[in-house]
């Protein structure tokens, strides 16, 4: 039976429960670091998308492309490199596109309300 008392050893040659503790906390910040990346990355997608947004506005193009969502979903899929399937990239994407294209109509709704 493992000790809950750091340093200990299990009977199996086990990690420690410090060991696993300081591990995990490792991975915890590795992934606090991954999120921070991704927001930005997010946030910066998002900004592009707004300026897409705004360059279709003055063409007078609308701001559902299905051509260019189906073009970024099979871009993505074919990037993906796992371990997430196919399926979920795709998932994710979709709701990236969408929250984006959702950024896109309020840009466009205040740039056509009177002031």
């Amino acid at each position: 039976m493992a000790s809950d008392r750091s340093g200990d050893q299990r009977a199996d040659g086990g990690d420690t429960s410090g060991d696993v503790a300081e591990r995990l906390a490792k991975f915890r910040d590795e992934i606090d670091r991954l999120d921070e990346q991704i927001v930005r990355l997010l946030n910066d997608r998002a900004a592009c998308a707004l300026q897409v947004g705004s360059l279709k506005n003055q063409a007078d193009l609308e701001t559902y492309q299905p051509k260019r969502e189906v073009a970024v979903l099979q871009h993505v899929r074919d990037t993906n490199r796992g371990p997430l399937a196919d399926n979920a990239i795709t998932r994710l994407f979709e709701r990236i596109i969408d929250e984006n294209r959702q950024l896109e109509r309020q840009a466009e709704e205040k740039s056509n309300s009177p002031e």
